[in-house]
């Protein structure tokens, strides 16, 4: 897979717009994904032959930063080349995810011009990244930020690498259709029905009570279920653990509701797994006790759940993809 950068900033210390796509490009070449970055302001003589690039790769990445209004003259001169001398074949495949930053604001309204162009090209547009940042040094040193941003960056990955199927967009539509809206077709009786679940409080009501019942009796049955905390998921690992497809490497496992990590190192087809630290695993895996208990009970496998957002990884993807041949749940 390859991805495109196109940065459409100034390129000046402090720019936001920076900070994001240098993450997103970390979390994508930790993926194993070609990245390469095209910023404009240093190619501004030759913008109006950059549409060619776009017949390389998969998907492209629109970063704009908004110091005053809109999308600034780099970006829009490099979509007008697009509309005149791009290849619309190939843009129809295309991805683009835009990534906006404002230290004014407008960052919405950017983000939209950017899907609104990109579709009018015939273009794929994702939803993408868009902020304001009135302090640089908090908001670089936020890491609910930095995590928001490494899940964009592996959703850009997901929808590419599964070809994701788009809504489609009147933006990108040469006849609109208006004669037929969308409705739900329903009876007179089905809306009268519907319409009173909705406004019946007792109802509601109700449904909550039951919801509390079948929480208290699942909370019973896992406490008279006595699991020994220590022993966690490790005896699953060893008992399924398939010695054939054994590959070397360290895996940590951070598990919301586990104070601390899974480490699961295997060596010369010898498995250990224990709770502890480990620094610098072959791959990181964070995840929820949830979707563990599916993996291990093989309604779910790690590739599906990584691929349906899930969970998130970092290090060696190679690595990764042989934990569901390692452990046959």
């Amino acid at each position: 897979m390859k991805v495109n950068i196109y940065y459409g900033g100034r390129g000046i210390i402090g720019d936001p717009t920076i900070f994001v796509i240098n993450k997103i490009e970390t979390v994508l070449e930790e993926l194993n994904v070609t990245v390469e970055r095209f910023n404009l302001y240093e190619l501004k003589n030759s913008i109006v032959s950059l549409p060619s690039s776009l017949n390389n790769c998969d998907a492209a990445i629109f970063a704009a930063t908004v110091e005053w209004y809109g999308i600034g003259g780099y970006l829009t001169q490099f979509l007008d080349a697009c509309w005149l001398f791009g290849n619309k074949e190939k843009i129809k495949k295309t991805y683009m995810c835009p990534v906006v930053m404002s230290t004014t604001s407008g960052e919405r309204e950017a983000k939209t011009q950017l899907m609104t162009a990109w579709e009018k090209l015939g273009g794929l547009a994702i939803e993408g990244i868009c902020g304001y940042v009135a302090d640089m040094m908090n908001f670089e040193l936020n890491k609910d930020y930095g995590t928001l941003i490494e899940k964009q960056a592996e959703n850009i990955y997901r929808t590419v690498s599964q070809k994701a199927q788009l809504l489609p967009s009147s933006s990108n539509s040469i006849t609109v259709v208006a004669e037929n809206p969308m409705t739900m077709s329903l009876s007179p009786q089905e809306s009268e029905q519907l319409s009173k679940y909705a406004s019946d409080e007792s109802y509601v009501q109700q449904q909550k009570e039951d919801i509390s019942e079948l929480v208290s009796r699942f909370s019973g049955m896992l406490e008279a279920k006595s699991v020994d905390e220590n022993r966690m998921y490790i005896d699953d690992f060893t008992e399924h653990f398939v010695k054939a497809g054994a590959v070397d490497g360290v895996f940590k496992f951070d598990i919301k509701e586990r104070k601390q990590s899974l480490i699961i190192e295997v060596k010369n087809a010898d498995l250990s797994c224990y709770y502890g630290i480990k620094d610098n695993p072959d791959v990181y895996l964070k995840l929820n006790a949830e979707i563990m208990n599916k993996i291990i009970s093989g309604r779910e496998t790690f590739q599906r759940a990584f691929m349906a957002g899930e969970m998130q990884i970092k290090g060696n993807p190679g690595l990764f993809r042989k934990l569901d041949d390692m452990f046959a749940f």
